[in-house]
């Protein structure tokens, strides 16, 4: 029988370890993707804010994994110049939703991470369900 790993000494990851792995996700996508959404900020906070719920119409901040805040390229917008008031384009990962979500489900952190990131990179460029499939599979 195979020995079980020793998990007493380690933690969940904080938000800079998020954001190295945000970061490690973004550069295995295509180069192309990677390209077009160079302007996206990608952020890591622990809870989605009260604002990003009552815009969903959400009442747990455990519902929401990842969020695109902006105006997307399918919706006439542009990673670089922005209209006077509109804030950038940004990709929201929130880690406790998401070490909420691995810890219910099997797969690596790192794979829900990637995934995540795709699909929020997705709704700023408009793709489709399988469109993103195609791009996080090619990300490994």
């Amino acid at each position: 029988m195979a020995q079980a790993p020793d998990w007493s000494g380690l933690r969940a990851p904080d938000l800079a370890e998020f954001e190295r792995m945000a970061q490690d996700a973004f550069d295995r996508l295509p180069e192309l993707f990677r390209q077009r959404g160079a302007g996206v900020a990608i952020r890591i906070a622990d809870f989605p804010d009260d604002e990003m719920l009552d815009a969903l119409g959400l009442e747990s901040p455990f519902d929401l994994l990842g969020l695109f805040r902006g105006v997307g390229l399918a919706q006439g917008g542009d990673a670089g110049l922005l209209p006077t008031g509109q804030m950038p384009n940004m990709i929201w990962l929130f880690r406790r939703p998401l070490l909420d979500y691995w810890a219910e489900h099997d797969e690596t952190l790192g794979h829900l991470v990637t995934h995540v990131l795709v699909h929020e990179f997705g709704h700023h460029f408009g793709l489709s369900d399988d469109d993103m499939e195609r791009i996080e599979a090619e990300a490994g």
